[in-house]
């Protein structure tokens, strides 16, 4: 979840459209059997007919972290909906060097077409520019590469849109509350999509005049740190109405340390959609009470358009023969409304 350029959302919702479902040809809406199954195989498959053999190659990083293991059983799952699909899928590495490696491995066995979240976008951007100009068509996926060149495709989500979706739900609950005061718990601070979730957050806030920002901590998009940095945010607001937290994996850590403390007098909204996340706004027996998606089903539609690309497919309900060159997912907004919705796109 490393850098990837600010893309704008759309305004405050909660309904979503998975770009795998947009693909091309008939559909099925049977939905999996298996309730183990990652995100994207409760999405339609692009196309069930059968057509042309597509070997595709999935690069991604170490899966150290909830959201990038959903990363990769979302792609995982979704090419084995596909009798037409092989998928050649490498280890995953945080190291640059050994994910450039593992990429170029997949160039000299002359895949059809790539799938890669780099570890690093920037560093990995001469490896994308290798496949295309070996004729293997790139999709790059969340991390973006440092110019288009190195890919046909990107798609990812949108961090804009987490922190601008967060802070209108805010918005909209504390709408009648004179003086309202809300804190933020982000992510790491050197990581550009931190920055771009703030700054969606506070554009928004600036549409509530009667809500200030009063506090705001950093952590690391850990358990731990989660539980350590809303312990000092706790200690040092003694009251407020509600917190966003930019990530559902620091926000058990976090939760924790609310419960520790015995405070439940404000709302917290959370991101990215941890299915620990989901079940605590179903129960509905505490302060979270929403969270705002980053969708890991992202891995799930790269499938998917990399399938379309190696078999020279366009999006079905677009008049262009192509597939699109950017597709940024929207960040939904999950309350209660709607988390039966959503819970099967919950990540471990």
């Amino acid at each position: 979840m490393t850098e990837i350029t600010s893309r704008r959302g759309l305004l405050f919702g909660a309904a979503a459209v998975s770009a795998g479902a947009l693909l091309t040809g008939c559909t099925s809406n049977e939905p999996s059997d298996s309730k183990d199954e990652p995100a994207g195989n409760d999405r339609p498959a692009a196309d069930d007919k059968p057509g042309k053999q597509v070997t595709i190659g999935f690069a991604g990083p170490q899966a150290d972290h909830g959201w990038l293991n959903a990363i990769n059983d979302n792609a995982k799952s979704r090419a084995e909906k596909y009798s037409d699909v092989t998928l050649e899928i490498t280890e995953g590495s945080n190291d640059t060097a050994q994910q450039i490696g593992q990429i170029e491995t997949l160039i000299n066995k002359k895949v059809d077409v790539l799938v890669v979240l780099p570890a690093d976008g920037k560093a990995l951007t001469q490896v994308g520019l290798k496949a295309m100009r070996a004729g293997i068509p790139v999709v790059n996926l969340d991390r973006i590469f440092n110019t288009p060149q190195a890919y046909r495709c990107w798609i990812g989500g949108d961090n804009y849109g987490m922190g601008l979706n967060a802070g209108h739900y805010i918005g909209e609950k504390l709408k009648g509350k004179s003086g309202a005061r809300v804190i933020e718990l982000a992510g790491l601070d050197n990581l550009e999509l931190t920055k771009q979730r703030t700054q969606g957050f506070d554009d928004a806030l600036k549409n509530y005049p009667n809500i200030k920002k009063v506090a705001r901590q950093a952590a690391e998009f850990t358990v731990e740190s989660g539980q350590a940095k809303m312990a000092q945010l706790l200690q040092a607001q003694s009251k407020f109405d509600a917190l966003w937290n930019h990530d559902d994996d620091q926000g058990v850590g976090a939760l924790r340390a609310i419960e520790q403390a015995g405070r439940d007098d404000f709302l917290m909204v959370g991101g990215a959609g941890a299915l620990s996340a989901f079940q605590a706004i179903k129960q509905d027996d505490g302060v979270l009470k929403a969270t705002v998606l980053y969708p890991p089903t992202m891995a799930a539609s790269a499938i998917d358009l990399a399938r379309a690309l190696g078999q020279s497919k366009g999006i079905g309900g677009l008049a262009e023969f192509e597939i699109p060159s950017s597709l940024t997912l929207y960040s939904a907004v999950v309350d209660k409304t709607n988390v039966d919705q959503y819970m099967s796109t919950g990540f471990k």
